[in-house]
Protein backbone atom coordinates (compact mmCIF):
# COMPACT_ATOMS: atom_id res chain seq x y z
CA UNK A 1 0.00 0.00 0.00
CA UNK A 2 1.25 3.59 -0.55
CA UNK A 3 -0.43 6.93 -0.08
CA UNK A 4 0.78 9.74 -2.33
CA UNK A 5 -1.29 12.79 -0.35
CA UNK A 6 -3.13 13.72 2.52
CA UNK A 7 -5.42 16.60 2.87
CA UNK A 8 -6.23 17.46 6.71
CA UNK A 9 -10.18 18.83 6.30
CA UNK A 10 -10.28 21.79 8.45
CA UNK A 11 -14.12 22.74 9.78
CA UNK A 12 -14.50 26.41 10.34
CA UNK A 13 -17.38 28.03 11.52
CA UNK A 14 -16.85 31.82 9.08
CA UNK A 15 -14.55 30.83 6.62
CA UNK A 16 -14.49 34.22 5.35
CA UNK A 17 -12.83 35.34 8.68
CA UNK A 18 -10.29 32.13 8.75
CA UNK A 19 -8.93 32.68 5.24
CA UNK A 20 -7.30 35.41 7.26
CA UNK A 21 -5.15 33.24 9.79
CA UNK A 22 -4.95 30.46 6.65
CA UNK A 23 -4.05 33.26 3.63
CA UNK A 24 -2.71 36.20 5.38
CA UNK A 25 -1.22 34.76 8.49
CA UNK A 26 0.46 31.34 6.87
CA UNK A 27 0.77 32.58 3.24
CA UNK A 28 -1.29 29.99 1.66
CA UNK A 29 -2.85 30.22 -1.70
CA UNK A 30 -6.34 29.71 -2.15
CA UNK A 31 -7.82 27.32 -5.09
CA UNK A 32 -10.52 24.82 -5.60
CA UNK A 33 -13.29 27.17 -4.12
CA UNK A 34 -16.94 26.02 -3.54
CA UNK A 35 -19.27 28.02 -3.36
CA UNK A 36 -23.30 27.57 -2.94
CA UNK A 37 -25.59 30.57 -3.45
CA UNK A 38 -22.53 32.48 -3.86
CA UNK A 39 -21.12 32.01 -0.85
CA UNK A 40 -17.73 30.37 -0.15
CA UNK A 41 -18.17 27.00 2.07
CA UNK A 42 -15.02 25.26 0.83
CA UNK A 43 -11.87 25.97 -0.61
CA UNK A 44 -8.20 24.07 -0.72
CA UNK A 45 -5.39 26.42 0.60
CA UNK A 46 -1.67 25.88 -0.04
CA UNK A 47 1.56 26.11 -0.88
CA UNK A 48 4.18 23.96 -2.43
CA UNK A 49 4.51 21.52 0.93
CA UNK A 50 0.99 21.62 2.38
CA UNK A 51 -2.52 21.66 1.61
CA UNK A 52 -5.57 21.70 3.92
CA UNK A 53 -9.26 21.90 3.13
CA UNK A 54 -11.20 24.76 4.50
CA UNK A 55 -14.96 23.66 5.22
CA UNK A 56 -17.75 25.63 6.50
CA UNK A 57 -19.00 24.18 9.33
CA UNK A 58 -22.79 25.08 11.02
CA UNK A 59 -22.86 26.60 14.14
CA UNK A 60 -20.35 29.11 16.44
CA UNK A 61 -17.58 28.00 18.30
CA UNK A 62 -16.14 24.44 17.99
CA UNK A 63 -18.86 22.64 20.54
CA UNK A 64 -17.89 20.72 23.41
CA UNK A 65 -17.33 16.83 22.06
CA UNK A 66 -16.69 18.10 18.67
CA UNK A 67 -14.69 15.52 16.65
CA UNK A 68 -12.25 18.43 14.85
CA UNK A 69 -10.44 17.35 12.20
CA UNK A 70 -10.46 14.63 9.39
CA UNK A 71 -7.86 13.36 7.56
CA UNK A 72 -8.51 12.88 3.52
CA UNK A 73 -5.91 9.92 2.17
CA UNK A 74 -5.28 10.27 -1.68
CA UNK A 75 -3.96 6.45 -2.23
CA UNK A 76 -2.34 5.08 -5.49
CA UNK A 77 -4.83 2.46 -5.69
CA UNK A 78 -8.12 3.07 -3.89
CA UNK A 79 -9.91 -0.34 -4.56
CA UNK A 80 -6.41 -1.82 -3.10
CA UNK A 81 -6.15 0.53 -0.11
CA UNK A 82 -9.55 -0.14 0.60
CA UNK A 83 -8.76 -4.15 0.40
CA UNK A 84 -5.82 -3.75 2.57
CA UNK A 85 -8.00 -2.00 5.73
CA UNK A 86 -10.31 -4.30 5.27
CA UNK A 87 -8.38 -7.56 5.03
CA UNK A 88 -6.17 -5.77 8.43
CA UNK A 89 -10.09 -5.72 10.13
CA UNK A 90 -11.04 -2.00 9.78
CA UNK A 91 -14.92 -1.89 8.63
CA UNK A 92 -14.76 0.23 5.62
CA UNK A 93 -17.85 1.96 3.60
CA UNK A 94 -18.85 1.38 0.33
CA UNK A 95 -16.30 2.90 -2.46
CA UNK A 96 -18.98 5.57 -3.95
CA UNK A 97 -18.70 8.27 -6.38
CA UNK A 98 -19.84 11.24 -5.22
CA UNK A 99 -21.70 14.41 -7.49
CA UNK A 100 -18.50 16.14 -6.79
CA UNK A 101 -15.62 14.27 -8.65
CA UNK A 102 -14.22 12.13 -6.32
CA UNK A 103 -15.06 8.58 -5.82
CA UNK A 104 -14.92 8.09 -1.73
CA UNK A 105 -14.61 5.68 1.24
CA UNK A 106 -14.65 5.96 4.62
CA UNK A 107 -13.77 4.06 7.84
CA UNK A 108 -13.47 4.93 11.12
CA UNK A 109 -9.90 4.34 13.30
CA UNK A 110 -9.14 2.77 16.83
CA UNK A 111 -9.80 5.53 18.34
CA UNK A 112 -12.76 7.03 16.85
CA UNK A 113 -11.38 9.53 14.05
CA UNK A 114 -13.09 9.58 10.79
CA UNK A 115 -10.72 8.91 7.71
CA UNK A 116 -12.14 9.53 4.15
CA UNK A 117 -10.09 7.62 1.12
CA UNK A 118 -10.62 8.95 -2.33
CA UNK A 119 -9.57 9.74 -5.82
CA UNK A 120 -10.66 11.69 -8.68
CA UNK A 121 -14.02 10.02 -9.97
CA UNK A 122 -12.55 8.28 -13.62
CA UNK A 123 -14.56 9.68 -16.52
Amino acid sequence: MSVKYCVPVIPSANLQRSLRFWVDGLGLSIDREMRQDGKLIGCMVHNTGVYFWLNQRDGGPIPDGHEGIRLYWTPEDLVATREHLKQLGFEVSEITDRDYGQTEFFLTDDDGYSHCFGVATKA
